[in-house]
């Protein structure tokens, strides 16, 4: 492929991240990500030190991103859990190839550390969702997070705008008490 513009750095990144999402990250090697920019490795590692840190460096947006998401519902409850799960889901789109990847290597990303911020976060907005720590409430919660994060992961041919209503509404029938 070539170079598109001169911030080899953001590049590395995108061709990781697309790789890592299609194959996983033990099955990518850092070979892949020079060929496919044809940059030699010793740029590569110029930019990224080893490849655990480069995945460190792709999980960070998601792991930010989780971490202010959460802080807002923390600090004010939004308009009702149809507004929740809405920005869940755009967040999960949003970072979609990422979501890809995790599932492909969760061993990568604990290795890194990332994995248990990623967890964190998520535990946290299990709770904060459903406003209990009630393993039954909880369970409701997991499933309509959960859900929308395998849609976007799942359904990433599809254009968001065609199923993000129905993602949302299906999740939110998952949080009503049987």
């Amino acid at each position: 492929m070539p170079r598109r513009n001169a911030d080899t750095r953001e590049e590395i990144r995108e061709v990781a991240l697309d790789l890592f999402a299609q194959k996983g990250f033990e099955q990518t090697s850092l070979r892949e990500i020079a060929e496919r920019l044809d940059i030699t490795k010793a740029a590569l590692y110029y930019h990224f030190p080893s490849k655990d840190e480069l995945l460190v460096q792709l999980v960070a947006p998601l792991a930010t991103d989780l971490a202010a998401f959460t802080a807002v519902l923390e600090e004010r409850r939004p308009d009702g859990e149809r507004a929740i799960l809405e920005d869940y889901f755009d967040l999960c789109e949003r970072h979609r190839r990422v979501f890809q990847g995790l599932l492909r290597d969760t061993s990568a990303l604990a290795r890194t550390g990332s994995l248990l911020q990623v967890l964190h976060n998520r535990d946290r907005i299990d709770r904060l969702l459903v406003g209990s720590d009630d393993p039954a409430e909880r369970a409701r919660a997991v499933v309509a997070l959960g859900g929308l994060q395998d849609c976007a992961v799942l359904m990433a041919d599809a254009a968001p705008a065609a199923y993000r209503r129905a993602a949302v509404d299906a999740a939110l029938r998952a949080l009503l008490p049987a």
